[in-house]
């Protein structure tokens, strides 16, 4: 039976000072999510213009793909530091310098005349915008409390699992009737209204004495994780984890992570500069397991409904993005009461059902063909919308539910790492999962006439293959129903891979939470 908080007299034990949202949380998470907005939107606005980079510079597939690899890099290696800089500098302080940094990086990027120029103020961006979500996460925390974590977590994840969706139908929207460069342009006046916002509404920092700067984890964990997400993503370019440069740059990554692991838990090293005796505390412990076994899953499965939208469909990248829409609307109108239940019963009986909800939708998408009604497709992605919306975000809310003090910023990053990496992670196992299927499933000939794109190339192939026009028809139908069935193979994988999420899903908190715990007592510090 649920506790009603309402009743509860604030102040005392356990207790909110209001069981529901007040103005000042509320006007502190619009800070918030503006700055996640702009972090997440932007991995995903600009996937739809690689195309158009490959037209502006005369750049090949692979070249135009890092000003999306040096991004996720350069995010990915900032992450570890937030946890430090923000007990260094404060939450507010290093806030304003993320979204300067961002905007920055983002005007940068527009006034770039080359492709080397627009890749390193992909970098520029990818530090500022690093730092945004695992730094919103920490402010909403400590401005919530653990008792209304749920509901400030359903906040956050409105741009966490709506970005992905809407990324594309905004990039494609730009470019179509603008340019490229306002892909980039678009987040200048959102981070100035944004740095404004947060210099009035974000509280004052209350900076303790700095800890010391742990410079041997920083030179053994951000390279390692940039070494790491280099080589996994460049497996679906390759095909294989086989190739040298997918294992080179993964092995050296892998090894200065493992290196890092002991010199964190070293007692000589009081402040490491990623916390891994956080594990110490069995809930996060179960959240982090459940979050990398979710974002592998889900995040990594996401490439697929566009492309299936586009490859087997036919559909532009634009009505690709806008048929995802019910993806994002059933988020939105499940991730509110998620939140408040999350409080009220604690986040895992809410999981167990988001993720229960979202293998049922990955299961319809799993039945398609070439000729699945749209009806049927839009369906199934607004009933795992409705699973997202129970699934990411209470997860998240189980794990810092549990910290407070210093340690609500080292589990903020925690959790940021891993996300980062088990999407990454998931997004090459389902690439090289599609890419194989298409390769052993479709007939070659077929493939090579379904990538022609003009009449002089079409006449050049049938003069080459000797193929009648009239079987041309019939050669495209056998293709795409090629094509569905190595989809429908591979979402059935993807629905495996979320139902696996159910276990850990079973040992998160079924109750309100308690008294956050002293994580500093339990690490001895």
């Amino acid at each position: 039976m649920s506790t009603d908080l309402s009743s509860t007299p604030p102040g005392s034990p356990g207790a909110p000072a209001s069981d529901k949202l007040d103005r000042h949380v509320l006007v502190i998470a619009g800070v918030v999510v503006l700055g996640a907005i702009m972090s997440i939107l932007d991995i995903t606005v600009v996937s739809v213009a690689l195309e158009t980079f490959q037209r502006e510079f005369d750049a090949t597939t692979a070249q135009v793909a890092w000003t999306m690899t040096a991004y996720t890099l350069a995010l990915a290696s900032v992450i570890p530091l937030t946890g430090w800089a923000s007990d260094r500098f404060g939450t507010k302080r290093l806030y304003l310098i993320a979204i300067v940094l961002f905007s920055a990086g983002s005007a940068l990027c527009a006034a770039a005349t080359s492709l080397e120029m627009l890749v390193a103020f992909r970098v520029v961006q990818g530090l500022g915008g690093g730092m945004l979500v695992p730094l919103g996460m920490t402010i909403l925390t400590r401005a919530a409390g653990p008792e209304r974590l749920g509901r400030v977590m359903a906040v956050m994840g409105v741009p966490m699992l709506l970005g992905p969706i809407f990324g594309p139908i905004l990039g494609g929207a730009l470019i179509d009737n603008a340019s490229w460069h306002w892909i980039f342009l678009i987040n200048v006046p959102i981070g100035v209204a944004t740095i404004v916002y947060a210099a009035i509404v974000l509280p004052k920092d209350d900076v303790e004495p700095s800890e010391t700067f742990d410079w041997l984890g920083m030179v053994l964990l951000s390279p390692g994780l940039a070494a790491f997400l280099y080589g996994v993503s460049t497996i679906p370019e390759t095909g294989t984890i086989l190739d040298a440069e997918v294992l080179v740059p993964a092995i050296i990554g892998l090894l200065l992570i493992a290196a890092f692991v002991p010199w964190a838990l070293s007692r000589r090293n009081a402040h490491p500069l990623v916390d891994l005796r956080l594990f110490q505390n069995f809930t996060l412990t179960i959240a982090v397991i459940a979050m990398a076994l979710f974002a592998m899953a889900f995040f990594g499965a996401s490439l697929l409904f566009p492309l299936y939208f586009q490859q087997v469909r036919g559909e532009g990248a634009l009505d690709a993005g806008l048929l995802l829409a019910p993806q994002g609307l059933g988020a939105m109108l499940v991730m509110p009461l998620a939140g408040v239940l999350t409080d009220r019963i604690g986040p895992g009986k809410i999981v167990l059902v988001g993720v229960a909800v979202i293998t049922v939708g990955m299961g319809m998408f799993a039945t398609l063909d070439a000729e699945t009604s749209y009806y049927f497709l839009t369906g199934a992605l607004f009933v795992m919308g409705l699973g997202m919306g129970a699934t990411m975000m209470p997860i998240m809310t189980a794990a810092l539910q549990t910290l407070r003090g210093h340690t609500v910023a080292r589990g903020s990053t925690l959790l940021n790492i891993v996300q980062q990496v088990a999407a990454s992670i998931g997004t090459a196992i389902f690439s090289v999962l599609l890419t194989n299927g298409v390769k052993n499933e479709a007939d070659p000939t077929a493939l090579a006439l379904g990538e022609i794109e003009d009449e002089s190339q079409l006449r050049a192939f049938l003069e080459q293959t000797g193929i009648p026009a009239e079987q041309l028809p019939t050669i495209l139908r056998d293709l795409t129903d090629d094509l569905a069935g190595v989809f429908s193979g591979t979402f059935w994988i993807a629905a495996a891979m979320v139902a696996v999420v159910l276990v850990p899903a079973f040992f998160l908190p079924r109750k309100p939470p308690a008294e956050p715990v002293d994580q500093t007592a339990l690490m001895g510090h």
